[in-house]
């Protein structure tokens, strides 16, 4: 993902908020430098159709700044509606863990809006668990749950290649 993906990257975010189950954020970033400085440059691909349209994006952002989390983040993923159940989603994923690996990162977890079915099974599919539930986490201010108290699904998937070697990764 680059600069002059920015607008797509934008308006597939955007899409993502009007269904009330992608994120909390009422709105996308104001522009490019706002969501750059906000995720790991080295930790973002977008997923381009034929005609070098933009169909999905995936980033991530350092979850401390602790150097014990180094190979620790946080990501979202979003689908452009078009594309959803296509197989672009899962393609992405997939190319993200495998760089997120080649990256040293040993945890990707999300908090997924309970109810966004479709990105829980994604992530199942991808090797991602659920390791809880956070109650009532926060309100909704846009989209069809306006007003409403949402619960959220938190997830991750441990890689099997970054640590694996180490005793006590486990413990």
């Amino acid at each position: 993902m680059v600069a002059a993906d920015w607008p797509e990257v934008e308006a597939i975010y955007r899409a993502g908020i009007a269904t009330g189950r992608a994120t909390f954020e009422p709105a996308p970033p104001r522009d490019w430098a706002t969501f750059d400085a906000s995720r790991r440059a080295d930790l973002r691909l977008v997923a381009a159709g034929a005609d070098g349209t933009v169909l999905a994006w995936a980033a991530a952002s350092a979850v401390s700044s602790r150097e014990v989390y180094r190979g620790v983040v946080e990501h979202s993923i979003y689908v452009h509606p078009d594309a959803a159940g296509t197989g672009v989603g899962s393609r992405l994923l997939a190319a993200f863990v495998e760089l997120t690996e080649a990256r040293g990162v040993w945890t990707v977890q999300s908090a997924v809006i309970a109810g966004n079915t479709a990105s829980l099974r994604l992530h199942e599919r991808a090797g991602f668990r659920v390791v809880g539930r956070r109650e009532r986490i926060a309100r909704m201010t846009t989209g069809p749950l306006a007003g409403t108290w949402c619960d959220t699904i938190l997830i991750e998937r441990r890689s099997a290649v970054v640590g694996a070697d180490d005793p006590e990764a486990t413990t």
